[in-house]
């Protein structure tokens, strides 16, 4: 696949452009995130490693992957350091596609695009197609999932992670409904301003040995800012699923995939990875 100079592959075109589907989204709110919390810092690998479970480092080696999503770049500059030979990020907010481009400057062989996933324009293209805490976010995640696979080389893997039930059944019931109705109505600076409070009492739960499930072990390690991104990630979007293992499961049967493998990660999401069949194996 021909790759496109990052500088020529920028667009004029504001964000006022968006379509309502991609609106629905929440790309300007996920912008204003990346553009604030937009430093690659050391945690984001371990993170990375567990949300890409079933792909170990050595697959990345050489491969060309498409990053559906990108956010601030985070989640490319793994793959790069890992020994992949060319990708393309993609997403929707310039604020999110500038911190993009700077995170990944350092790799001219990274495309970074503004381009939507229903209007994802490769095909038979990448080893590696992912997408890390997106879908769960849209209005049609099949169809997202669908451009995705199709942007996929025959044989190539698939990869998604998302928001699971289990062990969130409490945010589902108590907290999603205060998003839905007031969070995600509210200038996106104020959220950021109201972050602060949960944030705090999280630090100070954790420290006092909150420990119920492996997730909250593991995020006790990350500093403040970094807790308070992950709570301001979950208070601001316009839309937010959290899918059991049977739905994401046929989310990921629905895109026709073969071979798919499902892993729970931290006890309360779900990473899927499946493989897009050869023509030999979609005529069996």
């Amino acid at each position: 696949m021909g790759h496109i100079n990052q500088k020529t592959s920028e667009t004029s075109d504001s964000n006022a452009s968006l379509s309502p589907l991609d609106q629905a989204g929440s790309p300007t709110r996920f912008g204003y995130e990346w553009d604030t919390y937009a430093d690659i810092c050391q945690d984001y690998e371990e993170q990375f490693r567990r949300w890409t479970t079933g792909l170990p480092e050595s697959a990345w080696k050489g491969c060309n992957f498409l990053d559906v999503g990108c956010g601030m770049g985070r989640n490319s500059v793994w793959p790069m350091r890992y020994g992949a030979s060319s990708g393309a990020a993609i997403d929707l907010d310039e604020k999110s596609l500038s911190q993009a481009r700077r995170n990944l400057k350092q790799y001219p062989s990274v495309t970074v695009r503004r381009l939507s996933v229903y209007d994802i324009d490769y095909a038979d293209d990448f080893d590696i197609v992912y997408s890390i805490g997106v879908l769960h976010h849209l209005q049609d995640p099949q169809l997202a999932l669908s451009k995705m696979v199709q942007s996929a080389k025959p044989g190539g893997s698939v990869l998604i992670w998302v928001y699971g039930l289990e062990n969130n059944e409490w945010i589902v019931r108590w907290l999603d409904p205060l998003r839905k109705a007031l969070f995600s109505k509210l200038p996106i600076h104020f959220v950021h301003a109201l972050s602060i409070m949960p944030s705090a009492l999280l630090w100070l739960l954790l420290r006092l040995g909150l420990s119920r499930i492996e997730y909250f072990r593991f995020v006790r390690r990350f500093s403040f800012a970094h807790l308070r991104s992950i709570v301001f990630d979950q208070m601001l979007p316009n839309i937010a699923n959290y899918w059991s293992r049977a739905q994401v499961e046929q989310l990921m049967q629905g895109a026709a995939l073969k071979d798919v493998r499902l892993f729970w990660i931290n006890e309360m999401s779900w990473t899927a990875i499946g493989i897009k069949p050869t023509s030999t194996q979609s005529e069996l």
